[in-house]
């Protein structure tokens, strides 16, 4: 294995909001993986990367935005298995210099292309799928965010290896990869709470077609999703938007905790948890948080912004 899951451990929350509700939250900890591959990173790459392996392709070729945690996973896992990356950029006012993110890819030996949004938006139709097939050809196609079967199945590792009762789990949901693995070994009483970090993002519909894209039956999903809360007003903005009352908590949660937390993903997240928790929704209840990794993002946002997150 590449990467040990070990360090993925799963650490109890002690603070006063939580004792006085009688909550109990622990955090699997996924970003301690690796400081590139963190997070569901590595569990979405892991069989996408076996199956280029197997089937002796030269590469990977994928997709991301500006701030994209799962490019600079992509990269760093190529480059310690010894094969090559190619990163589909959205944004063709972007360089390998706009930005920490980037500049880690390049780093990392990722070729990096920058297309117009227009074109990026393609990127799932066949036609443009088979363009890139001419251009790059022996490279495994991995969706954006790793969105496909072998993502998926690889994110239900994710939930199999918390050995204790649970009524809730948290997780934030950028296309809906790991939600839909977590959802599959989920325990039969609790509920799974997605955090869509995307404004207007359709939640159980995009969930239900990677389910259909994996021949899952029409009953099987319709009782999987039945377990599903969708906070869809919790985006703050949309992707990579953010407040100032969200990096607040961030600092806040940090300066209590020591778990760095993200404005695109975990940050808003964690934020959407304390919200149920002061509604009363989660009294005498043992939730678990999927910390997810992106603290790279973070990091990008702290330089172009200024801002100190972890003190």
């Amino acid at each position: 294995m590449l990467y040990s899951v070990e360090k993925s451990i799963l650490q109890e929350i002690s603070l006063e909001e939580l004792e006085s509700r009688n909550c109990k939250l622990f955090i699997k900890r996924d970003d301690l993986i690796d400081s590139d591959v963190s997070g569901n990173k590595w569990r979405k790459l892991k069989y996408n990367i076996q199956q280029a392996q197997q089937l002796k392709q030269e590469g990977i070729l994928t997709f991301g935005g500006a701030y994209s945690n799962h490019l600079v996973a992509t990269a760093a896992a190529c480059h310690k298995v010894g094969v090559k990356a190619v990163g589909i950029v959205r944004g063709d006012e972007l360089n390998v210099n706009s930005n920490i993110t980037l500049q880690r890819c390049a780093d990392l030996g990722m070729h990096l292309v920058f297309v117009p949004r227009t074109k990026y938006d393609l990127r799932n139709e066949r036609i443009y799928k088979e363009e890139l097939s001419v251009q790059y050809p022996n490279f495994y196609q991995v969706p954006e965010g790793g969105a496909n079967f072998y993502g998926m199945i690889g994110c239900q590792e994710i939930i199999k290896e918390i050995n204790r009762t649970y009524d809730h789990v948290f997780v934030a949901q950028g296309t809906t990869t790991t939600s839909c693995g977590i959802l599959l070994g989920l325990a039969e009483n609790a509920k799974l709470n997605v955090v869509p970090v995307l404004k207007n993002y359709a939640s159980i519909e995009e969930m239900t077609n990677l389910y259909i894209s994996s021949v899952f039956e029409k009953d099987l999903i319709e009782e999987l999703l039945s377990k599903v809360n969708v906070h869809q007003e919790s985006h703050f903005g949309g992707y990579a938007k953010y407040t100032i009352e969200l990096l607040n908590f961030i600092r806040d949660f940090y300066s209590k905790t020591k778990v760095p937390l993200d404005p695109i993903y975990t940050g808003k997240v964690m934020f959407t948890l304390f919200e149920e928790l002061k509604k009363g929704n989660l009294d005498n209840q043992t939730v678990i948080f999927i910390h997810t990794g992106g603290v790279q993002g973070a990091q990008a946002i702290q330089a172009k912004e200024g801002i100190i997150l972890y003190a």
